[in-house]
């Protein structure tokens, strides 16, 4: 049996290997950056922010007027269809308006061959848009890059 002696040389080097592995973003509970572009004055859209934040993504935000919001969907490939008030950009997918943080997960974990998600417009009950417990039925798109979307997840009325 091999005893080492307690010291504080080694109290030290085990903080400081705890310290790195807590605060990288690739381990410390799946961190991962997202940038949210969105109108300066919405409020929804800062309840959402605060979601995925308590949801353990790393948020930078960039404020956008109404026009660059609209002129930004376009480029990216969001129809008019799948619009909604905010657009946000992870690991190379497009997130637009209040997907719930789980479906933004499972995104990301399984990695389909897909443009991003979307909740189009702004169903009441979706997340940052009012209680859950009130929400109105709606459905998160997976959309692809010809425009064609389908059904990623579903959420019932409350």
């Amino acid at each position: 049996m091999i005893v080492t002696a307690f010291t504080r040389r080694n109290l030290l080097q085990s903080l400081l290997a705890a310290a790195a592995v807590y605060t990288s973003p690739t381990v410390a509970q799946g961190t991962q950056r997202m940038h949210v572009l969105k109108d300066p004055s919405c409020g929804c859209c800062g309840v959402w922010i605060n979601i995925m934040r308590f949801s353990g993504f790393d948020i930078s935000v960039q404020e956008a007027s109404n026009e660059g919001l609209f002129l930004n969907k376009l480029k990216s490939g969001i129809t008019e269809e799948l619009a909604s008030c905010h657009t946000a950009l992870i690991d190379g997918y497009l997130i637009e308006g209040h997907v719930p943080a789980a479906d933004v997960k499972r995104l990301l974990l399984e990695r389909p061959n897909a443009l991003g998600l979307s909740v189009p417009g702004m169903p009441w009950g979706a997340p940052g848009m009012g209680p859950e417990s009130e929400r109105d039925a709606y459905d998160v798109l997976l959309f692809q890059k010809d425009g064609t979307s389908e059904i990623f997840s579903q959420y019932a009325a409350a």
